[in-house]
């Protein structure tokens, strides 16, 4: 058991716990979560015994092994496998004996070094290292590579692997996520949830936590409270006590009132309703919730777009991808045919390196398309944002010359309330950027993305160094933007609430995925027990178990074939039957969208004072019988529609 009790510590001059107690049982899993700054790393350093108490006591079970990933990667010769191995240190010490015991050619030792490393699982620990890598997204070739010939973000994954190798009582994880794509976060969490010993993991991913913890501590006043439960039901459990006190929430109606009249606007509009009862989810949960997010730092809105073209862009027969410097074509996706319409909210999935970033810098006109045609609708403004575009801020300028440069007409004060809303107030609009947190940069890098109102946002990766409070507020940011969406996102929380359909790039192609994240969740984690389990399978050595494995590798592989057969038919039947009602749907909306217009020219002729004018009396009368005409048949449409969705929901 880990135990706190009266716990204090402080840094500096700033003290970080003040008589704090609270424990955690062997093998729960916690989630810490806290404002920046509130002391979760010093936390991870007091349980690795680098920082101590200045007040009260902690303890923790000496025999506990502890494991944690660690911050660099030195650039070595060794293998990336050979690299990740180097985590089960215990091994690693019983090669040394063998090794020891074979140069002092003392047989018995050797011996007994070879019996422990047989019960220490010695000889699968080859094909456990090689699990573990390609899961967080290496390939088979890339195992064999050194680790010197890695990037940054590839070197923490080989960190995050070396830490899950280890054999540890206890699991300390900061960020872990932060250097994933989502099939790996995906992986990770089935992998944590199989893990049998204590987890304590600090992470701004809310479903990650949702996925992964069943304690939830929050660090807040220099206090750690522990909470029953994953983080939804942290943030319900937070919410109720808040809202105890009524003005709690106060700045959350505001946002509230804009979903509803969103809502309220649209949802009898048949071209409109998907994104309206989108937002309904979003209400739901932000009207359960709101008191938890009282404390964030801010909330801000998208600005309603000037105009809304339709389509906003097509691309035909397009092949997305580089120019070497010889000239040579490096195409990564291949025969795009999209179509994007106004109102449309999309989120692009797909494994690292597939393709979802290339296929958005082509959409924004950062990259050159190699061939196909590129079509924009009339009034497109694009908001793009990426990682990269970080680096293009000025680190000497300021927040306020940054909206300057875009806006030079503007009053400052205009400019300077702007920037308030996004956190920039007071003295922090007029420093130099260069000291910004990656959070703060990112938050700025919005900042000026909103201020143009974009109708067409193109997202990949917008919450990379953003903590929760703020991931909140860019969500319920996103329910309410009225223009089109495209997202490239690893937090499965935003795509599920600012998305409402997905598209996946995988072998150089874009596609439509029918599905939604737990149907492709569960595809990767099929796709990964096949991977575990191959890999099994090869870690035999004996023959005779070899040709065991063999056979059973075939009947798997046989009942692998049968169960894909079954799951093509399975998938076929319910294109069958969903195909007569996506076309009753189509027809139902093409219907509805003629009326409407119709319905837009009775309603302006029946508001113009002229149209009573006595020459207009005869059209005026025939106008307001079609028009009840009209508004009753757009009942019966939205009725119809309505159930025909709910049909293919039933279906699906």
């Amino acid at each position: 058991m880990i135990r706190f009790n009266q716990f204090s510590l402080a840094r500096g001059t700033k003290p970080l716990f003040d008589n704090t107690t609270f424990t955690l049982n062997p093998g729960e899993k916690a989630g810490l979560v806290g404002a920046n700054g509130a002391g979760k790393s010093t936390l991870f350093a007091v349980l690795l015994g680098e920082l101590h108490a200045d007040g009260g006591d902690f303890s923790i079970p000496p025999t506990w092994r502890i494991a944690h990933v660690a911050q660099e990667t030195p650039a070595v010769d060794k293998t990336a496998l050979a690299y990740a191995l180097d985590g089960d240190a215990a091994l690693r010490d019983i090669e040394a004996r063998i090794a020891a015991a074979s140069a002092a050619h003392d047989g018995a030792a050797e011996a007994e070094a070879h019996a422990a490393f047989a019960d220490a699982d010695g000889y699968t620990a080859p094909a456990r290292a090689e699990a573990l890598l390609l899961g967080l997204g290496f390939t088979l070739d890339q195992t064999r590579e050194p680790v010197s010939s890695f990037s940054g973000g590839w070197r923490m994954r080989l960190n995050l692997a070396q830490a899950l190798m280890c054999r540890s009582d206890l699991l300390l994880l900061d960020e872990p996520t932060n250097h994933l794509d989502l099939d790996a976060i995906v992986w990770l969490e089935d992998w944590l949830n199989r893990y049998a010993g204590t987890l304590i993991v600090i992470s701004h991913d809310r479903e990650f936590l949702d996925s992964v913890c069943n304690v939830t501590l929050h660090l807040e006043n220099q206090q750690i409270k522990r909470y029953g439960g994953n983080y939804s039901q942290f943030e319900v459990l937070r919410a109720q006590q808040i809202a105890l006190q009524q003005s709690a929430y106060e700045k959350q109606q505001r946002t509230v009132a804009h979903l509803q009249s969103y809502i309220n606007r649209f949802k009898a509009q048949a071209t409109k309703a998907r994104q309206a009862q989108s937002r309904v989810k979003a209400l739901e949960k932000m009207e359960r919730i709101a008191p938890a997010h009282v404390a964030s730092p801010f909330t801000f809105e998208f600005r309603t777009p000037d105009s809304a073209p339709n389509p906003m862009m097509v691309m035909e027969d397009v092949r997305c991808g580089y120019r070497a410097e010889d000239g040579s074509e490096i195409p990564i996706v291949e025969r795009v045919m999209l179509s994007i319409q106004n109102g449309q909210r999309i989120g692009l999935l797909g494994a690292n390196g597939q393709g979802k970033s290339t296929l958005i810098k082509t959409l924004a006109g950062t990259l050159e398309s190699l061939s196909g045609h590129v079509r924009e609708g009339k009034g497109l403004r694009i908001g793009y944002f990426a990682q990269h575009q970080l680096e293009t801020l000025r680190p000497d300028d300021t927040p306020l010359q940054h909206l300057a440069r875009l806006a030079p007409d503007t009053r400052e004060q205009e400019l300077r309330d702007f920037l308030g809303s996004f956190n920039f107030s007071g003295d922090m609009a007029t420093a130099k950027i260069a000291p910004f947190s990656g959070g703060e940069k990112a938050r700025l890098a919005l900042a000026l993305i909103i201020w143009q109102k974009p109708n067409l946002l193109l997202l990949d990766e917008p919450t990379n160094h953003l903590d929760l409070e703020t991931r909140h507020a860019l969500t319920m940011a996103l329910a309410q933007f009225e223009g089109t969406l495209i997202l490239v996102s690893h937090d499965r929380h935003l795509l599920r609430a600012t998305t409402d359909q997905f598209m996946l790039v995988a072998k150089h192609r874009l596609q439509e995925f029918d599905g939604d994240l737990d149907d492709y969740r569960d595809w990767l984690l099929q796709h990964a027990a096949e991977q575990r389990a191959a890999l099994k399978a090869n870690a035999s050595g004996a023959a005779e178990a070899a040709s065991n494995g063999a056979a059973g590798n075939a009947d798997g592989n046989v009942n692998r074939k049968e169960q894909r057969r079954l799951e093509a038919e399975t998938r076929q039947k319910l294109a069958h039957l969903k195909k007569p009602l996506q076309s009753r749907i189509a027809k139902i909306e093409k219907e509805m969208d003629t009326l409407n217009a119709e319905k837009t020219t009775l309603d302006a002729f029946v508001a113009d004072p002229a149209s009573y004018e006595p020459e207009q009396k005869s059209k005026l009368t025939d106008s307001i019988r079609r028009q009840a005409d009209v508004n009753a048949r757009l009942d019966t449409l939205e009725a119809e529609w309505l159930e025909t969705h709910e049909e293919l929901e039933q279906i699906g």
